[in-house]
């Protein structure tokens, strides 16, 4: 039926500027209340109308303290011990220092409850330069650091969490380092950047740390509290080299770092707090006070900002330019939680956020299946039947695990109901290392070995199977990416790579009836991981023959490479999309439990010049 949009169009807006694609990006930093005291290497926390800047140095160690009304600062009660590197968390009126350099290394933390400061309990390891987040002096986190010439190993990778009582040692940082900057509460933290320059970011869930995407641009010595949260953060300044001193901004959408507006002095060693959007930095050492200055600059979004939607067009009457919002660009890898079992020929399926994987060969042939929320992997039921080299895909709460191998090629299929794994209709022809895509209903799968390479193509209506026209090329250890989930047919699927039995680069559509060739991906390949749809497509990883970290994207018509794995791998499980995919498991030669996580960002995109 033909609709009024599809004869006469639609209204594209115009605008004199573009909207923004977030609101952070239309924040810029202005001038605050000068501090009565200079310093640098304290603590700062609060929010942008309510901070406490306290501790430093400049000739020596400070214990000053002050607190910001949004206008002006004003002296409050001093901190007990003069200390310079401490960390701190909290808010202006329910805060904590802990940790930090006096005569010697310290343990001591204090208390400050907006008026009067009072002694808390120890840390259990003596240090400087840690990084702090939490939300009150009775949940706090503090990590990293540097310790005593006498402590092995002297920068640390510890992690403690304070309950209003006692530090208890937590789960440990990744990376071991220090002068990195908190971000967070104490269940949910960041700590990015660190001595020496780097530009690590990594994420505490309550448990347990995982590396994040990096920032852009190499720091130290930023502001000692960052703003925000794990999913709107934000840094300034730092060193990004010795000796050079930073005025970049970096924000933080819980996915990837992007560049915002520079401060307007460069500056290291600040005191920080905030939000993403109405952010604080004040004093610090600067290149006209090299000891600490008593500056203040502010962070703030427009009251009102014109934000783009997904899929809106415009144009530009400035600039004459007709332009559109959506995902765009290459994207980025970023460490996942790590599967419970080391895996590789896993059976897989779902989203970035909730997928699922099953089966495997660790190398012998294992029945667990794990369920992933975007952070961490949880075993639940087990397949039936132990098995690797499966085809699978569907969704968290229904999938099929196809064939495989177990002590021989098997023809057996397991469904999952999102509690329960329950044989089903087996397939004609057991085999082993072909590729599956669809859901319960509309199944496809195509390829493998049984005695010989396959190009056999079976479908599954939800019932049964049915044999369809067989792959251009007969192969196995091929990807694919496809519909997820819904529907008794299957119109799109997209298969690509394999041995056949040399290494291959086809790629083939799959349209109901029969399998067409497309355009081939750069890089031949086999037991690659694949993710997405017939019209953007990842494929990642895989033998060339080496183990490769390669990844290529499909934009419906071709295939690019883009940005690759952390770490190469075969036989590895894809899941998700091209814009949000998802890849676990493998062999790198040794099995893994990595799991890597692919983000592409909302961006405006140029569309023509008129």
């Amino acid at each position: 039926m033909a609709t009024y949009s599809g004869i006469k169009g639609f209204t594209i807006q115009t605008f004199a500027t573009d909207p923004y694609a977030s609101e952070v990006l239309a924040a810029t930093w202005s001038s605050g209340g000068a501090r009565n005291d200079a310093g640098n290497d304290g603590v700062g926390v609060g929010t942008q109308t309510a901070a406490l800047a306290t501790l430093g140095y400049t000739t020596v160690n400070q214990s000053f303290a002050e607190e910001y009304n949004g206008t002006a600062w004003a002296e409050a009660t001093a901190a007990p011990t003069a200390v310079r590197v401490s960390s701190g968390a909290g808010i202006q009126t329910s805060a904590v220092t802990a940790s930090g350099f006096s005569t010697t290394y310290l343990t001591e933390s204090f208390e400050y409850d907006g008026t009067n400061w009072t002694e808390g309990g120890d840390i259990n390891t003596a240090r400087e330069g840690c990084g702090g987040a939490g939300s009150a002096n009775t949940a706090a986190l503090i990590c990293g650091g540097q310790g005593p010439p006498s402590l092995s190993p002297r920068t640390r990778d510890d992690t403690e969490k304070y309950d209003g009582t006692s530090w208890t040692e937590v789960n440990d940082l990744t990376t071991a380092r220090n002068q990195g900057t908190g971000i967070g509460t104490s269940t949910a933290a960041l700590y990015v950047g660190g001595t020496p320059f780097y530009a690590i970011a990594e994420e505490y869930d309550g448990t347990s740390w995982t590396e994040i995407g990096d920032l852009n641009t190499v720091r130290q010595r930023m502001n000692m509290q960052g703003a925000g949260t794990t999913t709107a953060g934000l840094i300034a300044g730092g060193y990004s080299s010795a000796p050079t001193l930073s005025a970049l901004t970096e924000a933080y959408n819980g996915t990837v770092w992007t560049e915002v507006a520079d401060l307007a002095t460069a500056r290291a060693a600040s005191y920080g707090g905030g939000t993403q959007v109405a952010g604080l930095i004040s004093g610090g050492i600067s290149s006209g006070s090299p000891l600490g200055d008593t500056a203040t600059e502010e962070f703030s979004a427009p009251s009102t900002v014109s934000l783009a939607q997904e899929g809106q067009v415009w144009y530009n009457t400035t600039s004459t330019v007709l332009k559109g919002f959506g995902q765009q660009g290459t994207g980025a890898w970023a460490s996942g939680g790590d599967l419970n079992t080391a895996a590789s020929a896993l059976g897989r399926g779902g989203t970035q956020t909730a997928a699922i994987k099953a089966g495997g060969s660790t190398p012998s042939m294992v029945d667990n299946t794990e369920l992933y929320d975007g952070s961490t992997w949880t075993e639940v039921n087990d397949l039936t039947n132990a098995r690797g080299e499966a085809a699978s895909d569907g969704t968290q709460t229904a999938a099929l695990v196809v064939s495989g191998e177990d002590t021989a090629n098997t023809a057996t299929v397991e469904e999952w109901d999102g509690t329960c794994w329950t044989e089903t209709a087996d397939v004609s022809t057991a085999r082993r290392r072909g590729v599956g895509t669809g859901g319960v209903s509309g199944f496809v799968f195509a390829g493998g070995y049984s005695t010989t390479l396959s190009a056999d193509t079976e479908t599954y209506d939800g019932t049964s199977w049915t044999a369809a026209n067989d792959l251009n090329e007969a192969k196995d250890g091929l990807a694919g990416a496809g519909v997820n989930g819904t529907g008794s047919s299957n119109t799109s699927s997209f298969v690509f790579g394999g041995g056949a039995p040399g290494l291959t680069a086809n790629s083939e559509k799959w349209d109901g009836t029969c399998w067409t060739e497309l355009n081939n991906l750069n890089t031949a390949r086999k037991a690659l991981g694949g993710s997405g749809s017939i019209s953007l497509a990842l494929a990642a990883g895989g033998s060339t023959p080496s183990i490769s970290a390669l990844t290529e994207a499909w934009d419906g018509t071709s295939w690019t490479e883009v940005a690759d794995l952390a770490t190469a791998r075969e036989g590895l499980a894809g899941a998700g999309s091209a814009v949000s995919g998802i890849v676990f498991g493998g062999s790198a030669p040794s099995k893994s439990t990595a799991t890597e996580e692919f983000t592409v960002p909302n961006a405006i995109k140029t569309f023509t010049a008129s």
